[in-house]
């Protein structure tokens, strides 16, 4: 069997951005949160928020190393797997991931350091400006690239010349009509991610009566956090659908495996895509409600899959089912954390086992739905890579079939033994949970631990290490 080069290429960088992808959707928000818990250290005076702080710092700081990794071999694979792509589209996406190197990368390099090994050797300000520095570096990190993303799915501010796309307008390049509901659809997804893994850890904890103190403000805080966030990415979602609706219509009409034009777009509770026959072989639906959401009429009419020809259409069993799981699970996160905020409105929180139990098995729910989101979206461009402008198949290195699939096994290798280490570390960190005494910040004006402060956290470290 012939194996194809373009296939292959596809299947190597949607493993790597799969892999990459959920450590900045969990680092994004857990910052965020470590920064909040040391606020509220410095405003309350209450030790237990600090060594919350220093317990989820220790999670991220493996978890952002993890990242940092895997995003590096995707910048290679642009030169590697896709250098048609690098010459037609470099001259506006190099620029754009400069910026974060610049910005985002310089950022969190300078506060990084601070952030994970000053607890007690820095003031207390500098701790909390440290964390606070990190969150915002992860927030510009992931406004250029996903300004670099949204621009391959609505490309703006530029002119063809020669066959290589140039920068006209960078605002109008970076701001483009698809970036800003990206941005908030993205970083609500992260700060969901995280927050539902802090509930599970703080509901695993006090169901077996472990480090009930920290327990208790994991659980409240994560409930309060999802019971706004999760009904309002509900809403983002919505006005992200609208604007995708009017600049890639395709892409909806496979999200809602739509076919024909002249007919109202029912929404398609489960369905199977014929994609051979033009139709869908069975189907759950409810009639013409697609319609509603979609046009706000009842019986409103979308471009239909049999409008454009075969090729031209994306993978719509890709995109329809991945859809789904996303949607599903963004419908459990909302009920989830509506009924979490109701219990502890009733007072009722943490004596309901049966819903503890339930939470805290739910930590995977977010990276999830990042990642069937994140393939609806990529998927649903297809075959496009850079929208109306460059095809996936004109993008791709002249590379042999063979080369490609040796490195994507070799990728799947390594990624599988720093997957299994990293998670089996977090693991343990999780296992273990906020041990040891509130460290000190150093007297004010000294610049420097005292000796004995210094051992005494020298000696915890090395019985933590052990």
């Amino acid at each position: 069997m012939e194996l194809d080069p373009i296939l292959i290429a596809r299947l190597q960088f949607a493993f790597t951005i799969t892999f990459h992808i959920i450590f900045p959707a969990f680092t994004i928000g857990l910052s965020a949160y470590i920064a909040t818990l040391l606020v509220m250290w410095v405003g309350t005076g209450q030790d237990r928020y600090q060594r919350l702080a220093r317990f989820w710092t220790r999670i991220f700081a493996v978890s952002f190393a993890m990242g940092v990794v895997s995003g590096i071999v995707l910048s290679y694979q642009f030169g590697t797997n896709w250098s048609r792509f690098s010459v037609f589209a470099g001259n506006i996406v190099g620029p754009l991931i400069g910026y974060e190197v610049l910005t985002a990368f310089f950022l969190e390099a300078t506060f990084l350091g601070i952030m994970l090994f000053g607890w007690g050797r820095v003031p207390r300000w500098l701790q909390v400006l440290s964390s606070i520095m990190v969150a915002i570096g992860t927030i510009i990190s992931a406004f250029w690239v996903l300004a670099a993303n949204s621009w391959m799915h609505t490309p703006t501010g530029h002119e063809i010349v020669d066959g290589v796309a140039m920068p006209l307008d960078w605002w109008a390049i970076v701001f483009n009509p698809s970036f800003p509901y990206r941005l908030a659809h993205m970083l609500n997804a992260s700060f969901l991610t995280a927050g539902f893994v802090v509930l599970a850890v703080g509901a695993r904890y006090w169901l077996s009566d472990r480090h009930p103190e920290q327990a208790r403000i994991m659980i409240k805080m994560a409930v309060v956090l999802l019971a706004i966030l999760a009904p309002l990415q509900l809403l983002i979602g919505d006005q992200h659908g609208l604007n995708t609706l009017k600049h890639q219509p395709i892409k909806i009409a496979a999200i809602e495996a739509h076919w024909d034009s002249d007919k109202p777009v029912d929404f398609h509770i489960f369905a199977w895509p014929n994609e051979a026959a033009q139709t869908n072989d069975w189907a759950l639906s409810i009639p013409n409600a697609g319609s509603l959401v979609l046009t706000h009429k009842l019986n409103g009419l979308i471009i239909g899959l049999k409008d454009v020809a075969p090729q031209n259409r994306p993978p719509i069993k890709t995109v329809f089912f991945a859809f789904r799981i996303m949607l599903a699970i963004g419908f459990f996160m909302i009920a989830a954390a509506l009924i979490g905020a109701w219990l502890l409105w009733r007072g009722m929180l943490l004596d309901t086992r049966w819903y503890l139990r339930i939470v805290s098995h739910s930590w995977w729910t977010g990276f999830v739905a990042v990642v069937a989101g994140w393939v609806t979206t990529e998927s649903g461009r297809q075959p496009w890579v850079v929208q109306g402008m460059l095809r996936t198949a004109d993008a791709t290195s002249p590379n042999a079939a063979s080369m490609v699939l040796s490195t994507l096994i070799l990728f799947v290798i390594v990624y599988a033994i720093v997957f299994a280490m990293g998670i089996y570390y977090i693991n343990r960190l999780i296992e273990r949970g906020p041990q040891g005494r509130a460290v000190e910040p150093p007297e004010q004006g000294s610049g420097r631990r005292p000796l004995s402060s210094a051992h005494d956290a020298g000696r915890e470290a090395l019985a933590r290490g052990s």
